[in-house]
């Protein structure tokens, strides 16, 4: 190729973005939009303006208790739920392998972090020093998890959206209680 064809390229190119920037200024001139004096929309900005300073996220809300649950929980159920939704990542066997997440027989009132060569998040390690559950996973304390686990555990790594359906959440955890050598009575 010699000059003579580069200089018709760029000239091609240069007239082009010439023409465009021309046509869009002739544009805005020919067509000259009013400006509302108020929003065709009102916006209600309360909830912005009662969120916390700094952007911390709200505290995450309770979760209804589940032992009056438990009672009518079914195993069954629990086993469906975990196949569908937890079994991607974790096994349910004694001695069986950790995956994406640990192995969660006899998680019921184990510790948390308790599987050994599995590495928990930070936030997990800091759960299972916490004082007031002893670093245990109670009835209670793995349904909140289960409703929202990144707002139960702030900063832990399992990437699960949580179970909002109260009854799943029984069944589940009805189904966690029986995969253990001796199950935990119920509360």
């Amino acid at each position: 190729m010699d000059s003579f064809e580069f200089n018709k390229i760029a000239g091609a190119f240069l007239l082009a973005l010439l023409t465009t920037t021309v046509i869009g200024y002739a544009g805005n001139m020919l067509v000259q939009p009013k400006k509302l004096e108020k929003n065709a929309f009102a916006v209600d900005v309360s909830a912005v303006a009662a969120a916390p300073a700094g952007g911390a996220a709200p505290a995450a809300a309770k979760p209804d208790p589940i032992a009056p649950l438990l009672a009518s929980a079914s195993v069954d159920g629990g086993k469906t739920v975990a196949q569908r939704q937890c079994a991607s990542c974790h096994s349910f066997d004694k001695g069986g392998r950790n995956a994406v997440g640990p192995n969660l027989w006899g998680v019921i009132a184990s510790s948390k972090g308790r599987v050994d060569g599995f590495r928990y998040s930070q936030a997990m390690q800091n759960s299972a020093k916490q004082a007031g559950d002893d670093g245990k996973w109670t009835y209670e304390n793995v349904n909140a998890f289960l409703v929202n686990p990144k707002a139960y555990m702030n900063g832990t790594l399992m990437a699960f959206a949580g179970l909002r359906s109260a009854q799943d959440r029984a069944n589940l955890i009805a189904y966690l209680r029986s995969q253990a050598d001796t199950p935990v009575a119920l509360p």
